[in-house]
C-alpha cells in the first residue's frame, strides 16, 4: 500500500509541476477546446432536436429553437452542436497527414543531409512557392465532395513548414554526443532517426500538430463555404455555405450565420494560443540548456 501510495504522489507531483509550467494561453486554449470536445462527444444528449429533421423553415429564436431554423426547418443549435464533430473531425486528421509527411522531411532531410537534403529541401521549396489555398481550391473542386478528399488536400499541402521546423532541429540533435555515440556502436542511420532524435523533437511536433489543426479546421470552414465541402455532413463551414446562399445573410438572420462564425474563431484560438505557448516554452528550454 506504501508503493502504491508513493507512486500515486509521484504522478501527482509531476502532474502539478507541469501545471505550473503551464503558461496561461495554454491553459486558456485547453479550457476551450475541453469545450468544444464535450460538445462533440456528447452532441447526441446536448443537441434538442436532430439536426437532419425538416420542420417550419426561418423560424426567429425562441424558448424551442434558440437559435431559430435554417431555410427547411433544421434546427441551428443542433446543427451547431454536431458540426463540432466534423470540424473536429477534419482539422485532427488533416493535421496527422500534414504533420506526418513534414515530420519524415524533415527528420531525414536534416540527418542526411547532402544530396538528399538538396532534394527534400528543394521539394518543400516548390510547395512553399505555390499558393496553397487556389491549388486546394483547384483540387478540392476537381474532386468528388466528400471529407475524406478534403482531409488528403489539406494534408498533402500543408507539411512544409513542419519540415523546415524539424529540420532545424534535427541539425542540432545530429551532432550531439549522444547520436555520437551511437553512430560509434554501429547503430543503423534509421535507428539513429527512430529511437533516438525523434524522441527528442517531440515537443516541437507536438506544437506544429497543435498549429495544424487550427489551420485544418480554417482551412476546411473556407473550402465548405465555397461550397466545397461535403454536403452530406454538419459542418461548421457548410452552415456558413447554407446561410450565405440561402438568404441568411442579405435577410440579416444573424443567428444562422454569426453562431457558426464565432465558434470557428474560438476554436481555431484554442489551438493557436496552446500551439504558440508549447513553442515558447520549448524555446525557454533550449535557451535555458545552451547556458
Amino acid at each position: 500500500m506504501s508503493e502504491f501510495d508513493d507512486r500515486f504522489r509521484a504522478n501527482f507531483e509531476l502532474a502539478r509541476r507541469s501545471a505550473r509550467k503551464a503558461s496561461w494561453p495554454v491553459l486558456i486554449g485547453l479550457t476551450l477546446l475541453s469545450l468544444f470536445f464535450l460538445l462533440a462527444v456528447f452532441a447526441p444528449f446536448i443537441a434538442p432536436f436532430d439536426p437532419w429533421e425538416p420542420g417550419r423553415p426561418f423560424l426567429l429564436p425562441s424558448a424551442e429553437h434558440p437559435l431559430g431554423t435554417n431555410d427547411i426547418g433544421q434546427d441551428i443549435l443542433s446543427e451547431l452542436v454536431y458540426g463540432t464533430r466534423i470540424s473536429l473531425f477534419v482539422g485532427f486528421f488533416a493535421a496527422f497527414v500534414s504533420v506526418a509527411i513534414g515530420t519524415l522531411v524533415g527528420l531525414f532531410s536534416g540527418y542526411l543531409r547532402g544530396a538528399a537534403d538538396e532534394v527534400l529541401m528543394g521539394l518543400t521549396d516548390i510547395i512553399l512557392i505555390i499558393p496553397a489555398l487556389p491549388l486546394m481550391i483547384i483540387l478540392a473542386a476537381h474532386t468528388s465532395p466528400n471529407i475524406w478528399n478534403i482531409i488528403i488536400v489539406i494534408g498533402a499541402l500543408w507539411w512544409t513548414s513542419t519540415a523546415r521546423v524539424v529540420r532545424s532541429r534535427v541539425l542540432q540533435l545530429r551532432e550531439m554526443p549522444f547520436v555520437e555515440a551511437a553512430r560509434g556502436l554501429g547503430a543503423g542511420d534509421a535507428y539513429i532517426v527512430f529511437r533516438h532524435i525523434l524522441p527528442n523533437t517531440l515537443q516541437v511536433i507536438s506544437a506544429k500538430f497543435i498549429l495544424a489543426v487550427a489551420g485544418a479546421m480554417l482551412t476546411e470552414a473556407s473550402l465548405s463555404f465555397l461550397g466545397l465541402g461535403d454536403p452530406l455532413q454538419k459542418s461548421w463551414g457548410m452552415m456558413l455555405n447554407y446561410a450565405f446562399s440561402r438568404g441568411g445573410f442579405i435577410n440579416g438572420y444573424w443567428w444562422w450565420y454569426m453562431p457558426p462564425g464565432i465558434c470557428i474563431s474560438l476554436a481555431v484560438l484554442s489551438f493557436v494560443l496552446m500551439g504558440f505557448g508549447l513553442e515558447e516554452q520549448d524555446r525557454r528550454e533550449l535557451e535555458t540548456s545552451k547556458l
